[in-house]
């Protein structure tokens, strides 16, 4: 029992270290948006390599856990929910990575102007304050506020469907800068993905926790209607 109750913390220790490098991944991310910091990107870039060995990391030791000591109850739904939290994580990791590419690769400073007109500064401070509470949910156990990110993801999603209106606008105001209101759209969208990696990872959270599957709840009510 010993052995299983250390396997489950050396497994919860480093999906928290991998949390940690990719929050500071977004932290980099907004700063580099902010500044526009291209060698903030690049640097940003680079780590992506270090998540990724993460993710392969947790994913053999979840394989191993199941293979050798065929956990049941909490246990188990312990180690699948640390699968797919491990898959989001990385996936959040990749959205940071993809925003910083576009930093990276553009010439000209971004248009402060531009960023705060289509709200892609407050979606990424939105982003990156959901990851965060997720994280303190998952160490603290606490499904209370795991479940505060689906206020914030309706916000995000939001935010995400007026902005191709605001990007038309933007168009309009700065016609010397469309590739760059292109890309700060391009941004906005990468930002709302995280919204939904969020939500996935919340209700990981409450599997594991509380025993439910929240994800299909509304679509099994709706098909019993």
């Amino acid at each position: 029992m010993l052995h299983l109750e250390n396997e489950i913390q050396e497994l919860r220790d480093k999906l928290i270290s991998m949390w940690d490098l990719v929050i500071k991944q977004l932290d980099k991310t907004e700063v580099s948006l902010r500044a526009f910091d291209r060698d903030l990107a690049l640097e940003i870039q680079e780590t992506e390599r270090r998540v990724n060995a993460y993710e392969l990391s947790i994913d053999r030791d979840c394989e191993d856990f199941i293979a050798l000591l065929q956990p049941v109850a909490s246990d188990l739904r312990f180690v699948l929910s640390t699968l797919k939290i491990n898959t989001n994580l990385e996936r959040i990791a990749d959205i940071a990575c993809g925003i910083s590419e576009f930093i990276s690769d553009t010439e000209e400073d971004f248009n402060g102007d531009i960023i705060k007109q289509m709200d892609a500064d407050k979606m990424l401070s939105i982003s990156i304050e959901m990851v965060k509470e997720l994280r303190e949910s998952y160490i603290l156990e606490n499904t209370k506020l795991a479940r505060t990110v689906y206020k914030r993801d309706k916000m995000l999603d939001k935010l995400n469907e007026v902005a191709s209106y605001k990007a038309i606008e933007c168009l309009d105001m700065y016609p010397d800068q469309r590739r760059q209101t292109l890309h700060i759209l391009s941004i906005i969208r990468k930002l709302e993905r995280i919204g939904d990696q969020s939500k996935n990872i919340a209700e990981e959270i409450i599997f594991y926790l509380d025993a439910k599957i929240v994800k299909h709840k509304k679509k099994d009510k709706e098909e019993l209607i």
